[in-house]
C-alpha cells in the first residue's frame, strides 16, 4: 500500500512539473534563443572531465612514457634490502613476448629501483615466486623506468603495478602485498582453493607457516560437505582452506577428534589464535564466520591492513587514535570492548606517531591523541566522535549506539557567513580592504557562500534551483573557473528561482555534496531535493552552464537580451573622454559596465 501511495504521489508531481515546463517547448526555445550577449570572445570553452586535483592536471600534461612525476629518480634511494630473487624472472622488451606466450600463468610487477614501496614489496614477491613455482606460475618483474614503452602500453601510472596473465590475457591483480596474500590470490585465480591435509607432517608445516588457515574436519573429502567448504574458500583471498578426515590432524588444529562432524576452525597468528565455528555448515554461514574472525580483535592500521579493513564486508569501524604513550592507557580498554563486537564492528588502532599512515588519517579526521571515532566506510562516509572517557564499558555503549544508528553524524563546517545589511558598516569596508578575511564570505553577493551548517537552508531549499560549485582553495582548475562562474551568477542574479553557490570542499562536508575531485559542479532541481543532485558535465562557459540549467531547472526561466544603446561600430568609432564619463556616471552604473561580458 505504501509503495502504491508513493508511486501515485511521484506521478502526480511529475505531471504537475510537466504541465508547468513542457520539455518540447524548452528545446525549441533553446534552439531559437539568442545567447550572443552571454558569449565572451576571449573565452575558450574547457571540456568537462571527471573532477581532477592539481596533481592529476600535472599527470595529464606529462609526455607518454615519462614517469618522473610518480617517483623521483634523482632523490636519495631507499636502502635496498637483501633479497634472494632467484625465482623472479627479469623481463625486458626483447623477451616479454616469449615469457608471456611460453607460460600459462605469469604475474608481472612493474617497479622502479628508487621506489620505496617496491623495495618493501620485493622480499614478499620473491618468496611468493619460490612457493608458486611448483604450481607452474611464473613471477616476473619489469623496470618501468627503463622499459617505458611496455609501461605505457599497459597504462602504468604508479609503482608497484601488477598484472596477472592467463594464456596471454591480462587482468588486474587485486590481492595484498605479502607472500601469503599473493599465493592465496593466485591459487584461487587458477582454481586451487581447497587442499587436503592427510599427514601430521603436512599439518605441522601449515601450522608453522604463520598464514591464516581454515581446517574443515569432514566425514568425507568428497560430497556435500566438501562442496560447501570449497564454495566458501573461493570467497576469501587472504585465507587458505584445508580439509581432512584424519582425527590426529584435527587434534593438532585444536578440534576434538570425537566431536560431531563436520567441524571447522580458523587459525591465525594473532593473540586470539583459535576460532571455532558452531553454525550451519553451508557456504553463507562459513563465509560470514571467516570474514568476522580473520582479522585480529584490534587491527593496527598499516598500508597492508588498510586494504583488508576497507574491503571487508563489515562496513562499520571504531578507530582509536593514540600515540605510544597514550596507547598504554587506552589500548587494553579498547581490546576488551572489541570482544563484544566480533563480526559486527572492526576495531582499528591508529598510531598518530606513524608519519606514513597514522598522521595523514588523523589529519583527515581532524583529531589528536587519544580520540575514538566511529566511521562508516561505505559511500556515505559518516563520522561520529566519542567525547567520553575511553573505558571498555563506555566504548561498548558507544559501539551499540553506533550499530543501532542512534548516533548523529559529524560533518565539517566553517562558520556561517554573516550578512552585511548596511553597505557603510565597518564590516563591509573591512571586507573590501581585507579580501582574505573569512568574514568577507558574505551571502548578499551574486554567488552564495555555502558551508556545512547552512547547506540545508540554501542548497536544499525546495523552492530554488541551485547550482553548487564544490572547490578547493589550492585547486588550479577551480581558480580558472572562478571568473566565468562569477559572470554567470551576475547575469542570473535577477532570477529569484535560481541560486548560484559555492562551497569549500576541504573544510565543509554534507552527504548531498560528494566530490570525487575539485572542482565538482552539482545541480539541485527545485522540488526534488531528496534525490541525488545532477552532476554538471558541460563545457565550462557561461552559455553552456546557462543552457544546462535551462534544461534541468524545475522552475522555468529565461534571460531577456539586454537592450543595446549603441551599435558596436558606433561604440568603436566614438572617442570617449574617460575623465568626464567617470564623473558623470553613478558609481553603480560604472561598476555594472566593468562587469559586463
Amino acid at each position: 500500500m505504501t509503495s502504491r501511495v508513493f508511486l501515485l504521489l511521484s506521478l502526480t508531481t511529475l505531471l504537475i512539473f510537466s504541465s508547468v515546463s513542457p520539455s518540447s517547448s524548452t528545446d525549441v526555445d533553446d534552439e531559437e534563443e539568442d545567447l550572443t550577449f552571454l558569449e565572451d570572445p576571449k573565452e575558450e570553452p574547457e571540456a568537462p572531465s571527471k573532477p581532477l586535483s592539481d596533481d592529476d592536471e600535472e599527470e595529464e600534461e606529462e609526455e607518454d612514457g615519462d614517469f618522473s612525476h610518480i617517483t623521483n629518480a634523482h632523490s636519495a634511494p631507499f636502502p635496498a634490502p637483501e633479497v634472494d630473487e632467484k625465482d623472479v624472472v627479469v623481463i625486458k622488451e626483447r623477451n616479454f613476448t616469449d615469457v608471456i606466450e611460453n607460460n600459462e600463468y605469469v604475474m608481472v610487477e612493474f617497479y622502479t629501483p628508487w621506489c620505496g614501496h617496491c623495495q618493501s614489496f620485493a622480499p614478499e614477491y620473491a618468496l611468493a615466486a619460490t612457493e608458486l613455482k611448483g604450481d607452474g606460475v611464473v613471477l616476473a618483474k619489469i623496470d618501468g623506468a627503463e622499459e617505458r614503452e611496455l609501461a605505457h602500453e599497459y597504462s602504468v601510472k604508479e609503482f608497484p603495478f601488477i598484472l596477472f596473465f592467463v594464456d596471454g590475457e591480462h587482468m588486474a591483480y587485486t590481492g595484498g602485498r605479502t607472500k601469503e596474500t599473493i599465493v592465496t590470490w593466485v591459487k584461487k585465480t587458477i582454481g586451487h582453493t581447497l587442499y587436503n591435509l592427510t599427514t601430521l607432517d603436512d599439518a605441522e608445516k601449515v601450522l608453522t607457516s604463520g598464514n591464516k588457515v581454515v581446517l574443515g574436519y569432514l566425514n568425507s573429502l568428497v560430497g556435500v560437505e566438501h562442496d560447501q567448504l570449497a564454495a566458501a574458500s573461493k570467497a576469501e583471498d587472504d585465507v587458505t582452506f584445508y580439509q581432512t578426515v584424519n582425527p590426529d590432524v584435527a587434534k593438532m588444529f585444536h578440534i576434538d577428534p570425537e566431536s560431531k562432524r563436520p567441524a571447522l576452525v580458523l587459525v591465525k597468528k594473532e593473540e586470539e589464535k583459535i576460532s571455532h565455528f558452531d553454525g550451519e555448515f553451508v557456504k553463507s554461514a562459513l563465509v560470514s564466520f571467516v570474514s568476522a574472525n580473520k582479522l585480529p580483535l584490534v587491527t593496527v592500521l598499516t598500508l597492508e591492513s588498510s586494504q583488508k579493513i576497507f574491503e571487508s564486508a563489515i562496513e562499520k569501524q571504531l578507530l582509536l587514535f593514540a600515540n605510544k604513550n597514550d596507547s598504554e592507557k587506552v589500548l587494553l580498554e579498547f581490546e576488551e570492548a572489541a570482544k563484544s563486537f566480533k563480526g559486527k564492528l572492526i576495531f582499528v588502532y591508529v598510531d598518530v606517531d606513524d608519519e606514513d599512515h597514522g598522521q595523514p588519517i588523523a589529519e583527515y579526521f581532524g583529531v589528536s591523541s587519544p580520540k575514538l571515532v566511529a566511521f562508516t566506510g561505505n559511500e556515505d562516509l559518516k563520522k561520529h566522535y566519542f567525547d567520553g572517557e575511553i573505558k571498555s564499558d563506555q566504548i561498548k555503549i558507544f559501539g551499540e549506539e553506533f550499530l543501532s544508528d542512534k548516533l548523529t553524524p559529524f560533518y565539517k563546517s566553517d562558520p556561517i557567513p554573516e550578512k552585511v545589511k548596511e553597505r557603510n558598516s565597518y564590516l563591509y569596508h573591512s571586507c573590501k580592504q581585507w579580501t582574505s578575511n573569512f568574514w568577507c564570505l558574505q551571502n548578499d553577493g551574486d554567488v552564495k557562500s555555502v558551508v556545512g551548517d547552512n547547506f540545508d537552508e540554501i542548497v536544499l531549499d525546495e523552492s530554488k534551483d541551485v547550482l553548487l560549485k564544490v572547490y578547493a582553495p589550492w585547486c588550479g582548475r577551480c581558480q580558472a573557473l572562478e571568473p566565468m562562474y562569477n559572470k554567470l551568477a551576475k547575469h542570473l542574479k535577477g532570477i529569484d528561482s535560481l541560486v548560484i553557490a559555492k562551497m569549500d570542499g576541504t573544510t565543509n562536508e554534507h552527504p548531498k555534496a560528494k566530490a570525487e575531485g575539485f572542482p565538482t559542479i552539482l545541480f539541485f532541481p527545485a522540488g526534488n531535493k531528496t534525490s541525488e543532485p545532477i552532476t554538471v558535465d558541460t563545457d565550462h562557459t557561461v552559455v553552456a552552464f546557462y543552457k544546462f540549467m535551462r534544461k534541468h531547472a524545475t522552475v522555468p526561466f529565461k534571460l531577456e537580451k539586454p537592450a543595446s544603446t549603441e551599435s558596436p561600430e558606433t561604440a568603436e568609432s566614438t572617442p570617449k573622454d574617460e575623465t568626464t564619463e567617470t564623473k558623470e556616471k553613478p558609481e553603480s552604473t560604472k561598476s555594472d559596465s566593468k562587469d559586463e561580458l
